[in-house]
Formats: C-alpha cells, structure tokens, sequence
C-alpha cells in the first residue's frame, strides 16, 4: 500500500497515471478539453465528475491531477490544488475561506506580497485582520477569538527565519475552531511535519524547492477533501488560479530529487553557518540549527534540519552588503530560492523593499542584512566565494 512507502518511493511514484500506451515518464496532456462519447455523458460529467474524469484544464487536468496527487500524499493530506503560482496558492486560501466580517489573525513577519493580501485585499473587502509576534504565544492567545475564522503564519518567516511553533497555535486556533492556514516554503515539504503538527491547511510556491531549478512558477494548497474541492476549488477554477498541464509537468520532474536536494543543501547551510558565525565581520548569523538561534530547539523538534537558508548580517550596513553582493562569483545575486544554484538576496532593496522603514526595523530587516538560498555547488567552493566576497568590503 502506498501508505506505507517511504518519502523519497513517494516522490518519485505517487499519482501516477498511464495512458494505453503504458509510458514510463509522467505525460503532459497539453489539452484544455476534453472529447465526451455522447452528450448524456458530457451532461452526467457536468453533474459530477468520477475520479479519473476531466472537463476543462482550469478545473483540471491528468498531468496537474498527477502532481497535485503526489503533493498530496507527501504532506499526509487528503487532497491539494495545484495553482498558477505560490501567491495564487495564498490569496486562493484565505479568499476562498473568507468573507466580510469574519477575522484572521496573522504573525507579523511575512513575505511582502502575502503582507499585501492581509493588509490591502482582504481589509478591502471587509476582513478584519490582527497582526501578532510569530514567535510571542501569549500574542497569539491574546488575539484569537470565539470570532476568528482563521489564522495563517509562515512557519519560518522570510528572511529572518523566525519560527512559529505550529502545535501550539493550532491548539489555541482549534479551541475556537479557527482554521490553522501555514505559508510552509521556507521548511520545505521535506522537512515539514505541518499536518501532524496540526495544521489544516498548508501552502507552498513550488516555484522554490519543488521545481528546484529556477524554471517555473507554481503554487499548491494540501488540505482536507472538503477544503480542497467545496471551499478552495469553486474560488480557484472561477478565477483561473490553475496550474498549466506543462509547469506540472516540470514540478513533477523536480519532485523526484526533492528529497535529495533539500537534505544535501541543507547539509551545506548548516557548514556555511557555522564558518560564517566566527567571521567578524559579520555581526549577526541566523540559522536555525545552530544552538545560537533562539529558536534551536524548536526547529529541530518541528522540522528536525536547519532548513535551505542562512541568513546574515554585514558590519557596514547596505554599502558593504551591496559590495559584498557585487562581488561574489559562483553565488548569484537574484530574488529567488531553493534552486541549485545559491542565491544571495538583500531584502531591504528588493523582496521586502515596500515596507516602512519602521516595520523593517521591526521585523529585523537591516541595510546589511543577506538571504542566502544554498544550493547544490561544492560547500567548499560556496565558502570561498563568500569569504573572497567578505574580503572585498
């Protein structure tokens, strides 16, 4: 029984489906509908489609189906959505669950477009929304009421890698039948335990870790049967949130190494954090499976691994980050992460640049502050190129 399959059998076998020709590789059926044999059955699909039956690609697709499947089975949900990318997979989730008046309350440290979902489009529309410390309980406790219809946290913030203890928010969400919604991109669905933790409904942009090598967008809700196609599903195929036939196509491929990727960069985030940490140049290194970060023993117990991503601070604000950037050779200088290629990002300029000074400095987004995506280069050769680039300051 599949049940019973390993992570990495899993990834490279769940969901799949043949044609009559009994292919090896997963099929792309670059198709957006489909032929029925009679109009009765085109009418009897209408009505309500069998499992293996299909209507139109925004409602789905064998090659998407086959994705979303495989998804599904890895994070030990009953079913998931594929969607176009990681924000249609955010904004498909909370806004396909709620309406005016209802309220959501939300750690602070988020990715800036998620922040524009919660602060912008869903107070728009009449959702009230409460914004609390990630990382503070006490806050959580403080905000959730008998009213709160939900509430969604990444479970290790972008880019200050701040963890928020999944058990014991969704005990105190549960209590008063909130829906627990996890942002899960940074803890990587190998390492992430999110659903057994207590979370209801997790997220990811498979445009990271998933495709793993910078190729296309995409996104994925995993839920319960009943939030997948009664609450995500109608919002998700009306608004043409689906993921196509060919970007599944090229997440399924990226599944196959997921595991081994994601345990090998972290095997190398955890040598570069340590090398980092005795740099002075350098004041501040954040990695959550060193013993230093605050929140250590947490991410070993929630995820067991560091994760993908180290995160640190340059002495010298943003002109010796931006000296430093412009002189690594083999680490790139782009938006992205989880690739195979390692990736350095300031986050006061670009990915969190829209956000007041204040609220950066809040949420410990310095001038000097770098995300680093590790990826698969030799760890030896990724030290060099750090620390020549650390000399160029």
């Amino acid at each position: 029984m599949t049940n019973d399959w390993k992570t990495r059998t899993k990834l490279v076998h769940e969901g799949s489906r043949r044609s009559q020709y009994g292919e090896m590789a997963e099929a792309i059926y670059l198709t957006q509908g489909f032929v029925y044999p009679t109009a009765e059955s085109a009418e009897e699909r209408f009505i309500k489609a069998g499992e293996d039956e299909f209507i139109y690609a925004r409602y789905g697709n064998p090659t998407t189906r086959m994705f979303e499947e495989r998804i599904a089975a890895l994070e030990g949900t009953e079913d998931a959505f594929a969607t176009a990318s990681g924000m249609a997979a955010v904004n498909g989730a909370l806004t396909a669950l709620l309406r005016a008046g209802d309220h959501v309350v939300s750690s602070r440290a988020l990715f800036g477009s998620c922040l524009y979902i919660l602060e912008e489009v869903l107070t728009r529309y009449g959702v009230n929304v409460t914004f609390v410390d990630g990382a503070d309980l006490d806050q959580w406790r403080a905000a959730v009421t008998p009213a709160t219809k939900a509430v969604f946290f990444e479970s290790m913030s972008n880019p200050t890698l701040e963890l928020v203890d999944i058990t014991e928010v969704s005990k105190i969400a549960h209590a008063v039948g909130a829906l627990v919604i996890v942002d899960n991109v940074f803890a990587t669905p190998v390492f992430s335990r999110a659903v057994e933790q207590g979370a209801d409904v997790v997220v990811y942009s498979t445009t990271k870790h998933i495709d793993g090598q910078g190729r296309a967008l995409g996104g994925v809700i995993c839920g319960t049967r009943e939030f997948i196609r009664k609450v995500a599903e109608p919002y998700l195929k009306h608004t043409g949130a689906a993921m196509s036939p060919f970007t599944a196509w090229i997440m399924l491929n990226g599944m196959a190494t997921l595991d081994l990727r994601c345990r090998a960069m972290a095997e190398s985030a955890l040598k570069i954090a340590e090398v980092l940490s005795g740099d002075d140049r350098i004041s501040k290194v954040i990695f959550p499976a060193l013993a230093s970060h605050p929140q250590h023993a947490l991410a070993m117990a929630q995820m067991g691994s560091g994760g993908t991503l180290v995160t640190f601070d340059i002495k010298g604000g943003k002109e010796a980050a931006f000296k430093f950037c412009n002189a690594l050779e083999i680490i790139k200088i782009s938006n992205n992460l989880g690739d195979a290629k390692s990736i350095a990002t300031h986050p006061a300029t670009t990915t969190h640049q829209r956000l007041p000074q204040p609220q950066k400095d809040a949420l410990g987004i310095t001038p000097g502050l770098i995300r680093l995506s590790v990826g698969l280069e030799d760890v030896g050769d990724l030290i060099h190129d750090l620390q020549n680039a650390l000399s160029a300051i």
